[in-house]
């Protein structure tokens, strides 16, 4: 059976934000490019100057402890540099991460977003070759809009993508076979990745885009529902190229 790609995200900076791509290259073992490349630390965090590296999801300001992160919009100039983030609390900004005054700026701007939740003083950490994914091992996100479709009439509500921050998102597949995939190899395009795991989901897709607040239950009705807390699977790059909306997918 096949499926067709319906949709490519990426999320340069953790839990800041996702930007809708129409095509993009994957390079063998790695991260999609610019895929959470950069993070925030908050105040109880473990980075280390000296010796930079990936750091745990709770070390992070993120969605899952500060809802209002799912209001941002953003996007990312490869050309250039240059970040831009939107927020309806928030003045809207443009930096260029990795730079000590874009770093102060987006710790500045990030602040009163998540004071209340996570403590600061904020940092953006960033290291070389590492993608701020929820495991230290490089992976790409892939889910099924049929699985998604699913779940939203199980919950009688519609549930926009940025809820589960996922990278792919697959057209065609009977909902939840993607759970079947966990050990196999598929093709999207000319790209072959190999499914290593199932997302586990946590309180980061309860929170609205459209409110900041959380309005869902996603977590637990899973669970009530199948026994468990998953949605989506993690895979890794095994064969790089170019894939782009449209493209066929398949199990091999």
């Amino acid at each position: 059976m096949t499926w067709t790609l319906g949709e490519i995200y990426r999320h340069p900076v953790k839990s800041l934000g996702e930007e809708a791509l129409d095509s993009v290259r994957l390079i063998t073992g790695q991260a999609m490019p610019f895929d959470r490349t950069w993070a925030i630390a908050h105040g109880r965090n473990e980075w280390d100057d000296a010796a930079p590296a990936w750091l745990a999801p709770g070390h992070l300001v993120n969605q899952t402890h500060v809802p209002k992160l799912a209001q941002i919009e953003t996007g990312f100039n490869e050309a250039t540099g240059m970040l831009t983030l939107r927020h309806p609390d928030q003045p809207f900004l443009r930096v260029q991460p990795g730079t000590p005054e874009g770093d102060a700026a987006l710790t500045e701007w990030i602040a009163p977003l998540a004071d209340n939740a996570r403590p600061g003083p904020y940092r953006v950490c960033a290291a070389p070759g590492v993608a701020f994914t929820d495991f230290e091992e490089t992976h790409l996100s892939i889910a099924s809009t049929r699985s998604r479709a699913i779940l939203e009439q199980i919950c009688g509500q519609n549930f926009e993508s940025i809820r589960f921050r996922m990278n792919l998102w697959l057209d065609g597949m009977d909902p939840w076979a993607e759970f079947d995939l966990v050990g196999r190899e598929i093709e999207i395009g000319a790209v072959r990745l190999q499914v290593i795991d199932r997302c586990q989901r946590c309180n980061a897709t309860n929170a609205s885009p459209e409110t900041g607040h959380r309005d869902a239950k996603i977590p637990s009705t899973l669970r009530k529902r199948y026994g468990h807390m998953d949605f989506g699977v993690y895979a890794q790059v095994i064969s790089g190229g170019e894939i782009r909306l449209g493209d066929y997918a398949r199990a091999l």
